[in-house]
């Protein structure tokens, strides 16, 4: 779905369990080249039985080792946007400097009416969603966030969020609205486009606010923007712009940080301290400083 709506991609191929039969009909496409921007189990056997030339972006494996086992930080300071844009030099492929885009085809707009009447003037998008519980704020600080933030407030998430969400909704019915799970992607995607505000934590959400250049509070738990991975507007929308894009919330000297590459199940010392110490109140302070402008 994230880019099923994108104008200039003309064919698909899924991947969904039969590989044999995938390679199959990449085979009888006779394409010239193969770019791998995952470079993984899957796509290595991809490479290997189309034999065509690939180019595959670096993935900074070794790098990432020493930075979330050792804390070593040998990372380049390259977004992965960037080497993913690097990995296309061959081609002539630039980068010309506006960020990510993100296409939501038409009927997945979200009417007005699916949002409510409290919220149209205005609201804060607060992504509480991501892909391991230890990239989330736990419910007992989302929901003192959401007591705190005088402004409407839209939760978005997945299905699997819901419960979560509900129960952070209920520190204010009217002023927070749980959109968890009853939106699709694109959908959700729509909500943060038309947000005052960006409030996520590491997830793809995060990334779509930076497409349509919302203004983001990223706020980071196991993982950490010293992977390369912070939000990503590109260089000449940043230097266009006067006034505040995004900010990086982390708790400041914590020498367990990062301690995995994608997200894990549970802290592996136990305190989880990377999100139980995060500072809500300067997390408020900032977000009224923002809204209020």
């Amino acid at each position: 779905m994230v880019t099923a709506s994108n104008p200039y991609i003309d064919k698909f191929f899924y991947f969904d369990s039969n590989l044999k039969e995938l390679i199959e009909n990449l085979t009888n496409e006779n394409y010239d080249y193969i770019i791998d921007l995952q470079d993984n189990l899957r796509s290595g056997k991809i490479k290997r039985a189309l034999k065509i030339k690939s180019f595959t972006v670096n993935k900074l494996t070794i790098e990432k080792f020493f930075l979330t086992k050792f804390h070593i930080d040998f990372m380049p300071g390259i977004h992965i946007t960037q080497r993913s844009l690097n990995t296309l030099q061959y081609f002539g492929v630039k980068d010309d400097g506006y960020g990510l885009d993100y296409f939501i085809p038409k009927e997945d707009e979200v009417n007005e009416s699916d949002i409510p009447t409290s919220h149209i003037a205005g609201y804060i998008a607060l992504v509480i969603g991501a892909s391991y519980p230890t990239k989330k704020l736990p419910v007992y600080k989302l929901q003192e966030l959401c007591s705190k933030v005088n402004f409407p407030i839209i939760l978005i998430g997945g299905e699997t969020d819901f419960e979560e969400g509900k129960l952070v909704a209920e520190v204010d019915a009217i002023k927070v609205y749980n959109a968890c799970g009853k939106f699709n992607l694109n959908e959700s995607a729509d909500l943060v486009r038309r947000s005052r505000l960006v409030v996520s934590h590491d997830t793809g959400l995060q990334y779509i606010a930076c497409a349509f250049q919302k203004p983001v509070l990223a706020i980071w738990g196991t993982t950490s923007p010293k992977l390369d991975v912070e939000p990503y507007y590109g260089s000449r929308f940043i230097e266009g712009q006067k006034g505040f894009i995004y900010e990086n919330i982390l708790v400041p000297g914590l020498k367990c940080q990062p301690c995995s590459k994608y997200g894990i199940e549970k802290c592996p010392l136990g305190h989880f301290n990377c999100m139980n110490k995060q500072n809500i109140d300067a997390i408020v302070a900032k977000i009224h400083s923002l809204v209020n402008k």
